[in-house]
């Protein structure tokens, strides 16, 4: 036995990292993912359950705001022999409204099914009638064969105006105020309008979207399961992530990536469109077996389809086409192809289209700021109205992007340890100090040696206390290169100030399976919110010793001395602090 524990310690300590993976693994949305291997159907909906209140947090929406009234304005009737087309403009937030149109079948009766169709990064928006895509076409199209079609802006386009389309300074990111938010908003409350239609049948909803709009597409039916079909456009990639900030909300690819994201529609049928000319040329061969792989969870695999276009990046006919015959089959119970075959259509003067074309925003309509400070002031409310420990500690893991790690490496030469939490390549080095069973924890923002230095830690070396002090992440001997330049950093990686929340904690989970409780956690100087932050998330209790006098928890407190977005969100300082009560 101790043969056996003796060579199981020099596994664990061969696997503390000679360097740190979070300064040399640094992804981003050109890096190559892979799909994780799920075993059970159980360890998936696991990990997918998680993966929602990430993508809901990230996008600013967890907790969610409040269902207003969407006051729908439906005006400037077109009626062709087969069709008809609307303007619309939502009112998806108090204040904010989104621009539409609603295309509907001309001499159908009953309930009838109901498609969103979002647009990508084209000039026109959800105007553009082109070669490779024209969303008009596919819209009355689909109206021609028997649905209800929503067409709506992307934030900034056409009529949604309030906003422009690429916005989120550092303020707004602590809130988590974004484009990606805002429009996967205007995704659901778009489902509650054609919910809401006389004529559509709530139980039938359908999404499609390409480029940008399939990035919606994948990200809305993660999070709603009332989109029962889904075709996503030329998006779920393993090598490209998104390139707009409306696909790229701080924190919403920690540790994972569209791979994951696309799945989450499983098992509700799925047609995966791809092309050779983009970065989904690789889906018949990669993206597709990967999406597969959870479908054969379900044993659903029929349900998942992919097509790929010979064309560069498009929503083209030919898609269009197959996309057609995906819902004629699953939405419509059809079994003749040849009616999903596009006919022409005739494009209408876009002043016949825009809701708001000769015509000013409804009389509330907030600006910027005024939106901004709208939004602030209801996730003030939405926290101060949460009082279950559990709920506001999970929002503000969710924030910190935190896990109280299962094991704890560490590999000691004299006083001087490493620890890493196993399987994640991280790497805390420190001071070890063991004596007796009393134990504390002390940060200091200039590192491990600092910390050993200061009276208090004296006094408790000369007490004999077991004293730990760490290098926390870019502290001390920690600190080295990383690239923060990359193409949307933040929705990939950890702040340096989350990343050391996370050293704080692991180093706590360190002592505790060491055997060490009621641990003595000291943070000094700009460390005091690390520690701060690291305590109220700690699953083993912590007397917190710092000095946070002069700390209001606002922004600037913030933004200066601990960046990380979406803890304002999550209640900030007075959520942490009603957590150590």
């Amino acid at each position: 036995m101790r043969l056996f524990l003796l060579l199981l310690t020099s596994t664990l300590f061969a696997q503390v990292p000679s360097q740190d993976s979070r300064n040399t693994n640094i992804p981003n949305t050109d890096t190559h993912f892979t799909m994780p291997v799920y075993k059970t159907r159980a360890e998936w909906e696991a990990r997918a359950a998680k993966l929602r209140k990430q993508i809901l947090f990230a996008a600013g929406l967890e907790p969610m705001p409040a269902r207003s009234p969407l006051t729908p304005q439906i005006f400037g009737r077109i009626e062709n022999k087969d069709y008809s087309i609307e303007k619309v403009l939502l009112q998806t937030l108090p204040g904010y409204y989104l621009g539409g149109n609603l295309y509907r079948p001309v001499g159908r009766s009953g309930k009838l099914p109901g498609v969103l169709t979002p647009h990508g990064h084209w000039t026109y928006g959800r105007l553009e009638h082109q070669t490779l895509c024209s969303v008009p076409a596919r819209a009355i199209s689909l109206a021609r064969q028997g649905y209800v079609v929503f067409s709506y802006d992307m934030v900034g386009y056409n009529d949604t105006v309030q906003t422009p389309h690429a916005f989120g300074n550092p303020r707004e990111q602590l809130w988590g105020f974004g484009p990606l938010g805002l429009q996967l908003w205007n995704s659901m409350r778009s489902i509650d309008f054609l919910q809401s239609l006389p004529d559509v049948d709530p139980e039938k909803i359908a999404m499609t979207g390409e480029s940008g709009g399939g990035t919606q597409t994948f990200l809305a039916t993660a999070v709603d399961n009332r989109i029962r079909y889904s075709v996503p456009v030329n998006m779920i990639s393993a090598i490209m992530q998104g390139g707009s900030p409306c696909e790229n909300a701080p924190g919403l690819r920690l540790g994972t990536s569209n791979l994951e994201i696309g799945a989450m529609m499983a098992p509700r049928p799925m047609l995966m469109i791809a092309a050779t000319g983009d970065w989904t040329r690789n889906t018949p061969k990669e993206e597709y077996p990967a999406l597969r792989s959870i479908y054969e969870l379900y044993d659903r695999t029929a349900d998942l389809e992919m097509v790929q276009i010979d064309a560069p990046h498009n929503y083209n006919q030919q898609s269009r086409e197959a996309m057609y015959r995906f819902f004629g089959k699953r939405v419509l119970g059809a079994r003749d192809d040849r009616s999903f075959v596009e006919r022409n259509i005739k494009p209408e003067p876009l002043q016949n289209m825009l809701a708001l074309h000769g015509r000013a925003l409804p009389e509330n309509a907030l600006k910027y700021e005024q939106l901004l400070d709208q939004w602030i002031t209801a996730a003030s409310r939405q926290s101060e109205e949460t009082t279950d420990p559990r709920v506001v500690r999970e929002r503000l893991s969710l924030a910190l992007a935190s896990e109280w790690p299962a094991k704890v490496l560490s590999e000691r030469s004299g006083d001087r340890i490493v620890l890493s939490r196993q399987g994640k390549g991280d790497r805390v080095p420190g001071v070890w100090l063991e004596a007796s069973k009393q134990a504390a924890l002390v940060v200091d923002p200039d590192g491990a040696e600092a910390a050993r230095q200061i009276p208090e830690v004296q006094d408790m070396i000369r007490r004999r206390d077991s004293v730990l002090t760490i290098d926390a992440f870019q502290t001390g001997s920690a600190i080295a290169a990383r690239d923060r330049s990359v193409k949307h950093f933040l929705a990939f990686n950890q702040t340096d100030d989350a990343c050391r929340a996370q050293d704080i904690l692991t180093a706590l989970a360190f002592l505790k399976q060491s055997g060490y409780a009621n641990i003595h956690l000291l943070g000094v100087g700009k460390a005091a919110l690390w520690t701060l932050f690291a305590a109220a998330v700690s699953e083993t209790p912590v007397r917190l010793e710092t000095n946070l006098k002069g700390l209001t928890g606002s922004d600037s407190d913030f933004l200066d001395g601990f960046f990380v977005p979406g803890i304002q969100r999550a209640g900030g300082v007075r959520v942490a602090r009603s957590l150590l009560r």
